[in-house]
This record gives structure tokens, sequence and C-alpha cells, in this order.
């Protein structure tokens, strides 16, 4: 391809209203074009890299027994309904009716037609396992679209889905896929690390995600690096410190005038932190919860949402809290009536704790479980933090930013069993097919390629997913030896497979060389005046510091040389 009849134009100003380097980058670089907030078309350079992210997928899945299928983007709303996740992605699923009034969905994913699909298809044990894939384009109504392509409204994703007859041969497939995704990542040159996570929305029980460790990532990951455990925040576990266990006092209440905080209780009655338990308040499918934490914790909502089966979990409002009968700064489940509690279990990690009386200015001092208070339900609520103690081998956890380029789930019978997809077994027994759930997100794979990988002058791509491997760069052009040697060049690296961008514009070399570093393809040659008298082409690599000069007549050997290594 030649520069002059490239479709999409790289730019000299910044961008505005961008945060993150590969959405500047990608912009500047004239790869997409935004046409609304979330919703982007990608032009001719973005489309070659994820047209080559798309395929070495494939290739991958392929490999492991998978079978591709394109589905319907419209998908009736009932099928959503019966499933349960009409409701559970509220606002991000995106309605409509059709000109009958039917009412429809555009599909953020398709485990529920796929799953009435396979049930149509498969009528024994025999017709399993099976690994079915699409590469295909969603859509979510994004609250918050941020970070270019990294959170958007419409995004192409690779969804695949197993299908089997038990768990034995769901961890077969469960870890198949496993292989198959770090074996993309390692082929698109990302360095991705696997965390325990939380299923969200798509359900199920076991659940991992990829990660590629970013600074300007929008995940915490929980990391410890000596055993190597790692987890997404909001699935992460830790060890909790027990505090000093003592035999079981009296209550004993204890006027404390404009203490509200549980940093000024601890200090007005010169107690720690965790020697105290902290009532937070919080709105759960409209129902006011009490929860109760250790003072020297937080809460993680993940958790929280999980332990009450919630579809939507929010604080409550000072309004809610005071029309429940509450008391903000003084409250605790001791004696509380009426109202739904969820404590952690660090409420049994310590004695004689410090909590609110349910009236101003009031605290209890010796108040234990379960001899003053029986929670609703007693869990896991707490956020792992920078610091805390590795459950597994004692180390101090570190916490890193990253963000998600995949996740893998196993699925279990969740939607075999609500959409009816059964098979009968060698018995003729009707049994649930077992279900696995793995996606990768095509264009935000792209992004965090370029977000892991870039310099102060621009995007740095691996070869197998740069939209070409090579800017060939001619100076001077205006002159016939100069463009006739180039021209000879690009034809002779094209013959040999060789991508090629050809920078024919006469244009300063100024421009040239920054929109060659700017677009970040592997390799650059540089055909000029001066180096015709030497009969040489300059080769450098994207990140070399020093370019090489090479005999014309074995330009395309090097040039092969260096993009197989």
């Amino acid at each position: 391809m030649r520069v002059s009849k490239l479709f999409g134009k790289t730019v000299r100003e910044e961008p505005g209203g961008t945060e993150l380097e590969s959405h500047r980058l990608m912009l500047k670089a004239g790869m997409i074009h935004q046409s609304a907030s979330g919703i982007y078309s990608y032009l001719p350079l973005a489309w070659r890299s994820l047209r080559k992210i798309e395929q070495i997928i494939r290739e991958e899945i392929d490999a492991v027994g998978g079978q591709e299928v394109r589905l319907s983007v419209l998908q009736p709303r009932e099928l959503w309904e019966r499933s349960g996740r009409d409701a559970e992605f509220g606002p991000g699923l995106f309605r409509l009716r059709d000109r009958r009034d039917r009412e429809l969905v555009m599909a953020p994913t398709h485990e529920e037609l796929l799953t009435t699909i396979v049930n149509a298809n498969v009528n024994s044990y025999r017709d399993l396992p099976l690994i079915i894939y699409q590469i295909q384009t969603k859509f979510r109504d994004e609250q918050r679209p941020r970070g270019g392509l990294l959170r958007v409204r419409e995004f192409d994703m690779k969804d695949a889905y197993s299908f089997d007859t038990d768990e034995e041969s769901l961890d077969n497939s469960y870890q198949a896929m496993v292989q198959a995704y770090k074996n993309i990542y390692a082929r698109c040159g990302l360095p991705a690390i696997m965390v325990e996570a939380d299923s969200g929305a798509i359900g199920g029980k076991d659940s991992q995600e990829f990660i590629l460790l970013a600074d300007p990532g929008e995940d915490t990951v929980v990391m410890c690096p000596s055993c190597g455990y790692a987890a997404n925040l909001e699935k992460a576990v830790f060890k909790k410190s027990t505090t000093e266990l003592e035999a079981a006092k009296d209550l004993e209440e204890v006027h404390t005038p404009g203490v509200k905080t549980i940093a000024d209780l601890a200090g007005f009655l010169d107690v720690p932190t965790g020697k105290t338990l902290k009532a937070v308040f919080y709105m759960a499918d409209g129902e006011v919860v009490v929860v109760a934490i250790r003072g020297d914790l937080e809460v993680n909502e993940i958790k929280l949402t999980n332990a009450l089966g919630a579809r939507e979990l929010r604080l409550a409002t000072p309004e809610e809290v005071r029309d429940a009968g509450l008391v903000a700064g003084s409250a605790s489940p001791v004696g509380l009536e009426g109202i739904k509690t969820v404590a952690d279990d660090s409420i049994n990690l310590g004695s004689n704790f410090v909590v609110g009386a349910n009236r101003k200015e009031y605290h209890l001092r010796n108040a234990n479980h379960p001899r003053d208070f029986q929670p609703d339900v007693i869990t896991d609520i707490a956020l792992a933090q920078e610091g805390d103690t590795c459950l597994k081998c004692d180390a101090s956890l570190e916490t890193r930013r990253g963000i998600e380029v995949g996740h893998v789930f196993k699925l279990g019978t969740r939607y075999s069993e609500v959409l009816g997809a059964y098979f009968p077994s060698a018995d003729g027994e009707q049994h649930p097919i077992i279900m696995g759930c793995y996606g990768i997100g095509v264009g935000r794979l792209l992004a965090a390629a370029i977000e892991q990988h870039h310099d102060e002058k621009g995007m740095v791509f691996a070869s197998p997913i740069a939209p070409y491997q090579v800017s060939l760069i001619g100076m001077n052009v205006e002159q016939q030896a100069v463009s006739e040697t180039a021209e000879k060049l690009y034809k002779e690296l094209t013959s040999k497979g060789v991508e090629v961008l050809y920078d024919d514009r006469e244009e300063s070399a100024g421009v040239k060389f920054n929109d060659a570093d700017l677009l970040g393809l592997p390799l650059r040659l540089v055909v000029s005046p001066r180096n015709l008298k030497q009969n040489a082409v300059e080769i450098k690599g994207r990140t070399d510091s020093q370019a090489e000069m090479v005999p014309l007549e074995s330009t395309a050997a090097r040039v092969k040389e260096l993009l197989s290594g």
C-alpha cells in the first residue's frame, strides 16, 4: 500500500478528549473514527490489525476442536427473560421493538441463543462434547464508555461455548481453551497473566480473567510475589488478622458525643480499629441492608452482591437510611429487627467489639457474636488491599493495574436447565448439558497491545498483529533514481509476501520519519540519495537505537530474516 493512497491520514495536532495512549495514538494515526460516545469505525490500518488478531484466534480455537458459526445479533427478548438476564443486564441491554411490536434485544453475548440452537441439534450423548465459537459484533449500553476501544458500546468479540456431558469433560474443554488463550496472547506478543475473577452477569462458578498488566488499566489485580496467587480485586481473598480473643464481657453503653466515623470512635475510646465493627447501609434490589464488618476492613461490593444474590446494589441515601429508622454513625446489628443484615466473617476473628448502640451519640462496648447479634448472612465480603497477607503462603500481597483481555467461565447447567437443553445418556436418562463460556474482545486486544507497547514517538507493533510489516520510506522521491529504486524494492518485497507500507509522498524527511514512528511498524527501510551512493538501503527496527546499511541486492533477504526472527 502506498501512503499517498491510504484511506485515513495521520494528524499533526493532538486529539482532544482522550484518557489513554492507545486511544490518542489510534486517533492520531488515522486508525479509527469516532461517530458517537463509545462507537467507533475501524479504518484500514486498524482493520488490518484486527483481521490478523482474528486469524490468530481462529487458528488456535480451531486447533482445540472449535467450530465457527455466526449467530444473529437481534434476538427475541423472551429468551433473555427466560434466562433472567433481561433484568440482570438492566439498562446495559439494548432493547427495541419491530414494526409488529415484538420485543427484541441487540445481543451483548450469545449464551441464550446458542443454547437453544445446540438443544435443537444434539440428539444424544454421542453428539457431545462441542466447542462452538464466533467472532461477532456485540452491543452493550455502557454507562461510561472510556479509553477508546477499551470500553465501548459496540464491539467485536470472540465468544466461544463448550457443551459437555459431565464435569470431567467440561474440565477438559476448559483447560483446552485456557491453553488456546495462552497461545493467542503469546502469538500477539502480549504477556497476559491468568487471575481468579468474578463471573458477573454471565454467571457460573469457576471464572478466570486474562489480564495485561498496565498502569492505565481499569482493573486492579491482587498478586502474591511469593506463591504466584493472583486474583481480580473483585474476587481476591486474603488472611484476616485475628484480634486478641478475650472472655466475653457484659455489654456496656458509652456516650460518644460527636463521634460518627470509625477513626473518631477508635480515638475517642482508645481502641484499635480492628476492635470495632462498623455498619454500612446498602439498597439491594430496593431493600435496605445493613452490613457489619470489622473496622479495619472495607466492604467488597461485588462479594456483597453475590452474597445477597442481588441484581442491583448501591449505597443507601441519607433519606433511605433515615426512613428505615437507622442511626447513621451509631448503628449496628445489635438489637436491630426487621432489617436484613449481612456480616463479614471477621466478626468471629475478635471479641468484645465496640459497636453502634442504634441511638444517636451512643455506642456499645463488648459486643460478641452470636451472643448479642445474629446476622442473616455471614461470609467473606472484605476487600483485599496492598500489604494484606496471602491466604496461601503468608507473604504480603501486592496490587497492580491491568487491562482485561479475556475471560473464561465454567457455566455449569445454569442456561441448559432454564432453556431446556438436555441430552439422553447411554441409559436413556435426560441430563442437562454442562456448559463453559470463553470471551476475547478483539478491539480491546488491539488497544491493550498498543497500551502495552508504545513510546514517546508512537505505537510499537509486534509483527504478527502489525497492520504492515515494513515502512518503506523514499526520500526525495522526485529524484528519478530514488523513485525507481524504491518502486523496485516495493514490488520485490511485496512479491515475496512482505507487507509493505510505501511512503511515496513528496513530504519532508521529518514528516515521513514521524509518521513511520507513530505507526510503529516492525521495520523501517529508507531509500535516499545518500544511501544510493553506497548502493545500500538503511534498515532499522522500530525500537533499535541504530540502523544498519544493507546492500541493495541483499535487502529483501535481510528483511525476511529480520521478520522471521
